[in-house]
This record gives structure tokens, C-alpha cells and sequence, in this order.
């Protein structure tokens, strides 16, 4: 790693950065466009040594161009509350720290032909440890992570494992894909509300789509509440079974 990016993973830390822990930044989506983002990095990366990506996208009210609004939800606002986005692998008992990536979408969530420049632009500038990648969203972010990961057999392949909350239905074509999901192994943890009826429907939707071809990559919480709640579960002190969303994903790699 040279000095130049391990310089630019410590600015985070500093006073002046409204953004703080969070730095902003630019990421390209093609030849031609770059988005709005917010990175955080480990705050003592150890050079040579490759992270996780934890990459979470936003609901629809977030969208547009006020980044700020990132911190309203999900794994930024814990962030921003002084959590520490870390966590032990139950699998080798090891600590690791995340890369978390927040990119913000003009409209809507992030749409999933976009989502492999960005993974690319991201892996030339961050550590990023290439069997770690792993996406999470809440409410039009859930839609952002589903059609992510039927998008196309290249991109399925690279992702390791999902956590998806309260999630919009995808369209057809990508229902109709859930084989690449199966055939790539990415385990996914759904959540959605017993009195949000549509959104949990959706998620048993997808939860049949991908066992009609592989059982055993998913699991759901049906949580008391409506079209809410998620920030309960973004919190590292939750727990369910033992372990929290982000022990959990740790567990899997695009290696299995």
C-alpha cells in the first residue's frame, strides 16, 4: 500500500470534516459519471493487509444530493453515534474491521447497472479484501441489494453475503435470475415487520425464489413493527442467535 492511500485513510479522522468519521468522496460509475459517496476506513489500517467492504445503500427519502442525509439510517448513523463497525468471525475467531461504503443515489436507491463500476473504482483505490465483498440496505436499499445480486452472473459472483431490510419487489426479469444467486451461494438475512405487510411479502418472495433452486442461503427476522425499526438491527449490539448482522456475514467469503 503506498504512503499517498494510507495518508488519505486516516482523514477521517480529522477535526474539520463535517462528515466525520465518515470521509466524502467521488466514485465512478463509468467512463463518464461519478456519484456522490461516503467511505469509512479502518482507523489504523495495517499496510498490505486487505478489509472487508461492507457497501449499504439508502432508502428512497435519502436520495439526491445532500450527503448529510446518509446519517439519518442505517450502518452511517451507527457510525456517527460512536459504534464501532468491527466484529469477530465465528467461523476463525478473528477481529475484523470494515471498509463501509454509502453511495448516494440521485433518486430512488442505487440502480444495479451502476453497481459494478463502482465496486471497481472502490477496489483500485481501498484495500479491499476481494472474497469480503458484502452489501446491506434498508427499504429501497433492500430493492438495491436484490437486483444487485441477480443483476448479472459477474457481478453475483463477487458478492459474498447480504443483509436486506424491508425491501421493495424487484422487477420481473431480475425475480426470474434468483439461479445465479443459488449457484453463486450468498446467504442472505432478511428482516421485514409483521405489520408491513407488502414489504414482508416481498421478502418471502425472494426468500421462495432462492430456494426454489438451493435451500439453506437464507434466513428472516419478522420483527413487531411496520415500514421502521431497522436501526435496531444495524446496531453491533444486536444480537439474534448469538451473533449480530456483522458477525454473521463474516461467516461467508465468494470462496465458500
Amino acid at each position: 500500500m503506498s504512503l499517498l492511500l494510507l495518508g488519505s485513510m486516516y482523514v477521517h479522522n480529522g477535526t474539520d470534516n463535517p462528515y466525520a468519521p465518515m470521509q466524502p468522496i467521488q466514485v465512478r460509475i463509468n467512463e463518464w459519471q461519478e456519484r456522490q459517496a461516503l467511505i469509512y476506513t479502518p482507523e489504523k489500517p495495517v499496510p498490505g493487509k486487505k478489509y472487508p467492504l461492507l457497501i449499504c445503500f439508502h432508502g428512497k427519502s435519502i436520495a439526491g444530493t445532500d450527503l448529510s442525509r446518509i446519517f439519518r439510517q442505517g450502518v452511517a448513523r451507527q457510525l456517527r453515534e460512536g459504534k464501532k463497525i468491527a466484529a469477530v468471525n465465528p467461523k476463525d475467531k478473528h477481529l475484523y474491521e470494515f471498509i463501509v461504503l454509502t453511495p448516494l443515489s440521485l433518486s430512488w436507491s442505487w440502480p444495479p447497472q451502476d453497481m459494478e463500476g463502482m465496486l471497481d473504482d472502490i477496489m483500485r483505490r481501498y484495500p479491499v479484501d476481494p472474497a469480503r465483498i458484502y452489501l446491506t440496505g434498508y427499504s429501497a436499499g433492500g430493492w438495491a441489494v436484490e437486483s444487485a445480486k441477480t443483476h448479472s452472473a459477474r457481478l453475483t459472483k463477487r458478492i459474498a453475503a447480504c443483509v436486506t431490510m424491508s425491501p421493495p419487489i424487484t422487477d420481473n426479469p431480475y425475480l426470474k435470475r434468483y439461479k445465479l444467486v443459488a449457484d453463486a451461494g450468498i446467504h442472505t438475512w432478511y428482516f421485514a415487520g409483521e405489520q408491513e405487510a407488502y414489504f414482508l411479502h416481498n421478502v418471502h418472495t425472494f426468500i421462495d425464489s432462492t430456494d426454489h433452486y438451493r435451500k439453506g442461503l437464507t434466513r428472516i427476522t419478522e420483527f413487531k413493527g411496520g415500514h421502521c425499526c431497522w436501526q435496531s438491527f444495524y446496531n453491533p449490539d444486536y444480537r439474534e442467535n448469538g451473533m449480530s448482522i456483522y458477525e454473521w456475514m463474516l461467516q461467508y467469503t465468494t470462496k465458500n
